[in-house]
């Protein structure tokens, strides 16, 4: 996992566009986003399936193809290795790709590619090869979807050196991310929380948003700090609305926004300032992304905290069936009784 100290040569000029914000989806963020950056720069290469005629399964894609044609704007067979194949050979040769995977669980079979070549070939090349590669995965649940239609696979990634994760909360966050994202000479795998895809905000797109490597304070608070990202972000911020109405607690809830680089300057100032943690995350316990930011908290702010670091997050099961997915997934309770224990509370 690497810090914010990533070399500022590396975080990529964006430019702004539009002088007003308009309400939109997340969805809608994302199309403007892949809209623009198109726009900017004829190498930038959007491809998968369903893309292009369908617009996608979401329709993020929608009106991609129209607008600047098959070549740049296609679909792929359903092969998911192939699909980050073809991206590598094409940022080899100098364009600018953004693949998409469907889903979160068809991501598995592009995995060999994407840890051992795509993530690598700064290094194998001796930083000549940057691989400019954007890999775009609709995630997590809370769509009550069927079997590897909602799964957590954050871990896997920011597991691998080489390549930056991050995820979007707002639709403002999704638009300037991916941005940062395509811009960027290294392969970002950008993880979009599906639940999040219709929620509205208005966008502004006139004022570069913070780049990849910073988190955000969504709610100041003093008593303990929750840490979370993606979907729960808002999920962290209505338990914390009801833990102040219901038993007077002050959370401070932090959206992480970037796991790979991670922000831990604004993790230590959160935690220094309430001396409790909460970590909060859909996948599993058992070696989450949880454990590190527990693991990291305890050796370097040891002594700042007041009790132990502790983590709401899935079960070590397989994701369950729609049915049963509120069961499973983390909510205000799970994360309210971790607050409630972090506070030495009887």
């Amino acid at each position: 996992m690497t810090d914010t100290a990533v070399p500022t040569s590396v975080i990529p000029h964006v430019t702004a566009h539009r002088d007003a914000s308009r309400m939109m989806t997340m969805v809608d963020a994302i199309n403007l986003a892949l809209h623009d950056a198109m726009a900017d720069d004829e190498r930038v290469l959007v491809f998968g399936e369903d893309v292009a005629t369908q617009g996608g399964v979401f329709r993020v894609t929608e009106g991609l193809t129209e607008t600047f044609g098959e070549e740049r704007c296609f679909d792929t067979p359903l092969a998911e290795s192939a699909i980050i194949g073809i991206a590598i050979g094409l940022a080899v040769r100098g364009f600018v790709p953004v693949p998409e995977i469907q889903f979160d669980g068809f991501s598995y079979p592009a995995f060999d590619q994407i840890v051992t070549h795509l993530a690598k070939y700064r290094m194998r090349t001796r930083g000549e090869l940057g691989m400019a590669v954007t890999v775009r995965i609709p995630s997590f649940g809370g769509i009550g979807a069927v079997e590897l239609h909602s799964e957590s696979t954050e871990a896997y990634w920011v597991h691998t050196a080489g390549l930056h994760v991050v995820t979007p909360s707002t639709p403002t966050d999704a638009y300037w991310l991916l941005r940062h994202a395509i811009a960027n000479p290294d392969p970002v795998v950008f993880l979009e929380p599906k639940r999040r895809y219709w929620g509205r905000e208005a966008v502004d797109t006139s004022t570069v948003g913070p780049p990849i490597g910073s988190a955000r304070v969504r709610r100041e608070g003093t008593h303990v700090t929750v840490l979370t990202y993606g979907g729960l972000v808002g999920t962290a911020l209505s338990a914390a609305k009801i833990a102040e109405e219901r038993h007077g607690w002050d959370l401070e809830v932090v959206d992480l926004r970037s796991l790979s680089p991670l922000d831990f300057d604004s993790i230590s100032a959160s935690v220094r300032k309430t001396g409790r943690c909460v970590v909060m995350h859909e996948g599993p316990r058992t070696l989450g992304f949880g454990a590190e930011l527990a693991a990291r908290i305890q050796e370097d702010l040891f002594y700042e905290l007041e009790s132990p670091v502790l983590r709401a997050t899935g079960f070590d099961t397989p994701f369950p069936p729609s049915r049963l997915e509120k069961l499973w997934l983390p909510g205000p309770d799970r994360l309210l009784d971790c607050v409630e224990r972090a506070l030495g509370q009887p």
